[in-house]
């Protein structure tokens, strides 16, 4: 009965000494500061949306150079791979047949130049002849039917003579536009026959250059519907700037023009493909390069743009963000992103002007908790922070 007592009264004491120290926990608890977080104040701002888009040089111009007539090629007058000018001589064509044809030509316009004179006199005799009645109706007729036989003699001769004057010239082949020519694929005493399927060499207009991109469909219309509902605006009026960037991330120093955008999407890829045109004086673009242009497609007066560490995914994909309320707690946003441009996400809803976005110290709390709201700066980054991720990079 005893040994049941003393175990009974080191079972109470056990319960309140067990009761104090919960007590003393919970106050604790409750005395507990609220966490320290880093917010951004939320600023609209005019913002331009640059797309930048993939894609490949072709050249201004392409000019495949073929022989228009057929003949044994004397010699090659230009240098491979250097500058041409349009109308310049590129090879030249035996011509001694098209000198001998030409001439026969105009031995032939002379002989039915010299028949026409003979049916002109012949022609005006009789129209005097026939008012004494020396000559009948029927012969004056006939004397003009041999004129205007004469004449058409005549301009046949004069067309064949052009003809071969002109096959005479083309023995002679030309440049036809001006740029860079490439090589040559036939040499000297090669047979080259009139509008061959082989080009002899072609030449490529190069300054301007043409750079084709490529949009994905649905991107544009994405803009497009942005753009009809009022969230952004067209970029100006006219034709739009574009800038390249090479493959190596340099900049190229001339700006261009955008030209069209096709009217057809391709069925394989689902892209629509958008030209823009870019002076190239120095010749840095070839053609065929891949190259990554910068399109300003849309603007927006009041565009919300935050750090992309204020934004974080939940698990059913969707974007979510932490603001500090006017009682300082910490309140749950959803949030629906845009665009990622650089570091920062454009914001088309779930965020407002004035908002305090939590980008810092997020780990430490959770929704409705106090917290102590510190400003940080526009990058997001206390000077702490700074220092931590350059040292890291």
């Amino acid at each position: 009965m005893r040994h049941s007592t003393q175990s009974l009264f080191l079972l109470l004491v056990a319960s309140v000494m067990l009761s104090a120290c919960g007590k003393q926990e919970s106050s604790a608890q409750t005395q507990r500061p609220p966490a320290e977080v880093g917010y951004v104040t939320v600023q609209a701002q005019p913002f331009t949306l640059v797309n930048e888009l993939p894609g490949r040089t072709s050249p201004y111009q392409v000019a495949e150079v073929r022989p228009q007539v057929t003949g044994i090629l004397e010699k090659r007058l230009f240098e491979e791979g250097e500058t041409v000018k349009a109308g310049q001589a590129l090879y030249k064509i035996d011509d001694k047949l098209y000198k001998a044809s030409l001439a026969s030509a105009e031995a032939d316009l002379a002989s039915a130049k010299a028949n026409l004179q003979s049916a002109q006199l012949t022609a005006n005799r009789y129209e005097h002849l026939i008012k004494t009645g020396a000559v009948s109706q029927q012969e004056l007729d006939d004397a003009r039917a041999t004129l205007n036989a004469n004449k058409a003699a005549v301009a046949a001769a004069q067309a064949a003579v052009q003809t071969a004057r002109i096959n005479l010239d083309y023995t002679t082949i030309e440049a036809p536009i001006s740029g860079r020519i490439g090589r040559s694929n036939v040499t000297a005493g090669a047979l080259v026959t009139a509008n061959q399927s082989n080009a002899l060499t072609v030449i490529r207009q190069l300054d301007p250059i043409y750079v084709d991109l490529t949009q994905s469909y649905s991107d544009l219309q994405a803009l497009r519907s942005a753009m009809a509902s009022g969230k952004l605006e067209t970029v100006g009026k006219g034709k739009a700037t574009v800038s390249l960037v090479h493959q190596n991330g340099a900049t190229y120093p001339h700006d261009g023009t955008l030209q069209f955008s096709e009217y057809a999407v391709d069925e394989n890829t689902g892209s629509v493909t958008l030209r823009a045109l870019f002076p190239n004086p120095d010749g840095e673009l070839l053609p065929g390069m891949f190259v990554r242009a910068r399109l300003p497609q849309a603007e927006s007066q009041n565009a919300i743009l935050v750090p992309q560490k204020g934004v974080s995914r939940q698990a059913n994909g969707k974007a979510s963000a932490m603001v500090v309320s006017q009682d300082n707690t910490v309140e749950k946003r959803s949030v629906v992103t845009e665009k990622a441009v650089g570091n920062r996400w454009l914001i088309s809803s779930g965020l407002k002007d004035g908002d305090r976005l939590i980008v810092e110290g997020l780990q430490k709390i959770g929704e409705g908790a106090p917290v102590k709201p510190v400003s940080v700066d526009n990058a997001g980054q206390t000077a702490e922070s700074k220092t931590t991720d350059a040292a890291q990079g």
